[in-house]
């Protein structure tokens, strides 16, 4: 997978739009909430509703995966696009980002 459809991946999501919150520092947000931090040959997702959650991750691909500083306590990983973590994984991964951000928006911010 290449930036570039990863970047395609996150914003064919209903609602999801591109910000720059702070410079050089791309993400896709539904609402007002990021759900994918996209950095080049990694992309930053929640990855479980808890860290032991997230972890499952770290265990798998331990040389692709990694806790998100500053978020990673609450389930928050990089994974790197460019090694072993297949293509249909990450994509699942962004998917399942944006659900858990998405069900956390109160009702009317929803997309729909």
């Amino acid at each position: 997978m290449t930036p570039e459809e990863l970047r395609a991946h996150c914003l064919a999501k209903p609602g999801a739009w591109e910000d720059q919150p702070w410079e050089g520092d791309h993400v896709a947000k539904v609402g007002d909430k990021i759900f994918a931090f996209m950095g080049g040959t990694t992309v930053g997702v929640k990855s479980g509703a808890s860290r032991a959650e997230a972890d499952e991750w770290l265990l798998q691909y331990p040389e692709d995966a990694s806790v998100m500083a500053y978020i990673g306590r609450s389930g928050w990983n990089t994974l790197r696009i460019d090694g072993a973590i297949p293509d249909g994984e990450i994509r699942e991964a962004v998917d399942d980002s944006y659900a858990m951000v998405v069900a956390k928006l109160p009702r009317s911010r929803r997309p729909t």
